[in-house]
Formats: structure tokens, C-alpha cells, sequence
């Protein structure tokens, strides 16, 4: 596979599984594995079933887990032992945000497009200029930071607080469970 490829199924112990590659269905999976309702095993399977059509054949997975974790990294390992960072991008809830912003760097609407892959998404998703979400993004990022706003910032945070939110913080619990993920 080159880097111009998009995949759309992984070496699982030696055996090609199809994945389920469109940006939805891996936000889908993310959410699952990030639902904290669910005990830890429950949020993995979960993730499999949505990722893996085929999930029930999967001879190894902890390995489709790592497999799938280097999908969702577009294909680069997951770096090991990474300082925790706060959650500035919330997708279930900043959809609102994210989606007008996407749409503008593809020239088309993410959401009534049939099929995304999930580079193409991230992809976009990374060339978001300046705009609402990148104002929220950048004010978030500034408070988990323990950076002062400036006035202009101060003023929209007010009028916008529904919109920033809170950064959300994992429980040690959470965080041991993402790094033996291999991603935090």
C-alpha cells in the first residue's frame, strides 16, 4: 500500500479483515470505546462490532484493537507512554461546529456525502481554518492551559459558554485504560 491508498481492511494475525472506513462509523466506534457507562471489556467488543463487519471471526482482539488504533492514527503507530493532553474537541457534541467547518475545506457536505473515508475526514478535519469551531478549539485550549484570554476571547467565552463547555478530564482509572490502548 502507498501513502495515496486509502485502507479499508487490516492484517489482524496474519488474516484481512475489512473495516468499516467511513468517518462515521469510526466516531461511532471512538464513542463506544470512550463510553464510560460501559465496563472496559463491554467498550472494546463494542468497538469491534463496530469496526470489524466480520468482528466475530477476529482470531485475535487485543490485536484488531491495536490494529484498528493504528487505523484511527491513519496508519502511524500509536506513540506509547504520550503525556496526557486535555479534550478540546468533543465529536458527539461539537458536530454542530465541525461539520459546517469540514464542509468548507471539502467544498461539500460531510454529512450528505455517502461515503467519507475516515483519512479524507481527519484530513480535512486538520486543514479547518479560522472560524467558530477554531475560536472554541483555541479558547478551550487556552483554559486547560491556565492561559489568560484576551479581551476579545474573554467577551466571546461569555457569550458563547454553551458553545466552549468544559474541558472534560479522564479518571485515573480512564487514563489506564487508554494507555494500555496504546493511545494516551
Amino acid at each position: 500500500m502507498t501513502g495515496w491508498d486509502l485502507p479499508t481492511e487490516l492484517e489482524v494475525a496474519g488474516q484481512r479483515f475489512a473495516v468499516r472506513s467511513d468517518f462515521r462509523a469510526v466516531l461511532d466506534a471512538l464513542a463506544a470505546l470512550n463510553d464510560t457507562a460501559l465496563p472496559e471489556q463491554a467498550r472494546c467488543l463494542a468497538f469491534l462490532q463496530i469496526f470489524y463487519p466480520d468482528w466475530q471471526h477476529l482470531p485475535d482482539a487485543n490485536e484488531a484493537l491495536r490494529q484498528a488504533m493504528v487505523f484511527v492514527n491513519l496508519g502511524q503507530p500509536v506513540q506509547q507512554n504520550q503525556p496526557h493532553r486535555p479534550e478540546l474537541v468533543h465529536w458527539d457534541t461539537d458536530v454542530q461546529l465541525i461539520a459546517p467547518a469540514v464542509d468548507k475545506v471539502l467544498g461539500y457536505s460531510c454529512r450528505r456525502c455517502e461515503y467519507l473515508h475516515w483519512w479524507d475526514f481527519i484530513g480535512a478535519f486538520q486543514n479547518i481554518g479560522e472560524g467558530l469551531f477554531a475560536s472554541v478549539v483555541n479558547i478551550r485550549s487556552k483554559r486547560a492551559k491556565g492561559k489568560k484570554l484576551d479581551k476579545a476571547e474573554r467577551e466571546f467565552a461569555r457569550e458563547n459558554a454553551d458553545l466552549i463547555g468544559t474541558v472534560n478530564r479522564f479518571t485515573p482509572e480512564e487514563e489506564e485504560f487508554f494507555k494500555r490502548l496504546g493511545v494516551m
